[in-house]
């Protein structure tokens, strides 16, 4: 997990820093939540792409082990509610890794494949060899289970939120209201950087790092004052 006040003070001193404005608590969630986003969905496509490399180079399985961390956080189990004739999905749903019975594993199947195997008494779904067609309106599942139907999947991370109240007319961070990026904490260079891409700064100086974190710690020991 990164905080988010931590990222908010760096992002606001290297602004300012470079001379480029303030930065709204609203255009900062915005552009937090965004940056979270496409910094998760990157772990996906790294993970495709370490995938199609051949062999087994002790680098890239090092690299996958570490992706595999920071999504591991977001793994969850839930047993699915059932609304006749769907099995509905998860909220914050991003992706479905397998659907279980007390029989097993339900294998997915497209519409087309179903109309071709329900006529055939050899590859019929049945309880131990059940199937499931992903539609908008939930999982089909084949035969129908009326419970205990359980989703192992990946969810999506929550919507990030800088809270604050106005004192003053100057917003003062509220950790009560606050909700912080749930990546792994190495991940927060990496917000700062999208964040200001996302506000328009591009940084290309690695020492503008310093200059914010002695800012954030000069203004940490202002407030603690």
């Amino acid at each position: 997990m990164v905080n988010i006040d931590n990222v908010y003070q760096k992002v606001l001193a290297i602004a300012n820093k470079e001379q480029r404005g303030y930065i709204t608590p609203q255009e900062f969630n915005l552009f937090a939540d965004q940056a979270q986003m496409d910094i998760f969905e990157q772990y996906f496509y790294d993970i495709n792409q370490f995938n199609r490399i051949p062999g087994n180079d002790t680098e890239y399985a090092d690299m996958l082990t570490l992706l595999e961390e920071k999504i591991a956080i977001f793994k969850n189990i839930k047993l699915l509610d059932y609304v006749e004739p769907y099995y509905k999905k998860p909220l914050q749903l991003y992706r479905v890794g397998t659907l279980e019975t007390g029989f097993g594993q339900i294998e997915q199947i497209t519409h087309k494949e179903y109309l071709n195997i329900k006529l055939s008494p050899l590859a019929k779904p049945t309880l131990k060899r059940a199937v499931y067609i992903d539609t908008p309106q939930g999982f089909r599942v084949y035969p129908t289970f009326t419970n205990n139907v359980q989703c192992h999947y990946i969810r999506k991370p929550k919507k990030v939120n800088w809270g604050y109240v106005v004192v003053d007319e100057h917003a003062l961070y509220d950790a009560t209201t606050s909700i912080n990026f749930q990546l792994h904490p190495s991940e927060e260079n990496n917000l700062i950087i999208k964040i200001l891409a996302l506000a328009g700064i591009s940084i290309k100086d690695p020492s503008v790092y310093q200059i914010a974190t002695a800012e954030d710690n000069k203004n940490i020991q202002q407030e603690k004052a």
